[in-house]
């Protein structure tokens, strides 16, 4: 398995950032010399607190425009945002940021914007950049009930732009008990998909920085680093 993935989800707001961030400082605490990347941002104003929170966790100093080159203060996906904001987003910024952090760094942790299915640019989906970067896919999901048919859609959308996508992880992002739903939803996601569940990150509250220490990325990160070929 290659140290290097793109972090992607079922739906915005489902904890990529914070499992990207979680990674990235699990393979630090490993002697790894990870980078770590948000090609697009939006609802930003100057800095993005996501691409701060990753440099945080990957301890690196790499410049934000490096770490996240495409900003837009509309929370919109990036060619809505991109069309109101009259400048079209530029693809070769972020080809060049990458291969820059990628001469930096042992891998790279890339997070990607909303689902695989966003526009970037007009019928540039995410999907698009993933495959350009070719970089494997850690796709994040709720363990919540709609999970099944986002995970399963998401899936299917890597597949058909021909992505390989390593596995799942399972992001408790709310507080709550779990009921049956979130006890059963993670082994019919394995059996749905046929990949398997990487970590299963419990809530931990509303402050991200706690979740970098979290033993299930350790475990993760382990795992990467055995199967790496």
């Amino acid at each position: 398995m290659s140290l290097s993935v793109f972090v992607t989800g079922t739906d915005t707001g489902v904890g990529k950032t914070v499992v990207a961030g979680g990674i990235a400082a699990a393979l630090r605490r490993r002697g790894v010399r990870v980078g770590v990347m948000k090609p697009f941002a939006t609802g930003v104003d100057g800095r993005s607190e996501d691409a701060e929170f990753l440099r945080r966790a990957a301890g690196v100093d790499d410049a934000l425009d490096l770490v996240n080159p495409v900003r837009f203060r509309p929370p919109l996906a990036p060619s809505v945002a991109a069309r109101l904001a009259g400048r079209p987003v530029d693809l070769r910024a972020v080809w060049k940021a990458f291969r820059a952090l990628a001469a930096r760094h042992d891998c790279l942790v890339v997070e990607g914007v909303g689902g695989l299915l966003v526009p970037v640019r007009p019928r540039v989906p995410v999907a698009a950049v993933a495959r350009r970067l070719a970089l494997p896919l850690i796709v994040v999901t709720r363990p919540t009930l709609g999970t099944i048919n986002h995970t399963l859609l998401t899936v299917l959308a890597a597949r058909a732009y021909r992505l390989r996508v390593i596995g799942l992880v399972v992001n408790h992002h709310a507080a709550g008990r779990r009921g049956l739903v979130e006890r059963l939803n993670p082994r019919t996601l394995e059996e749905e998909t046929r990949l398997p569940i990487l970590a299963e990150i419990p809530y931990l509250g509303r402050d991200p920085a706690r979740a970098l220490g979290h033993p299930a990325f350790d475990r993760l990160a382990a795992r990467m680093q055995g199967g790496r070929r």
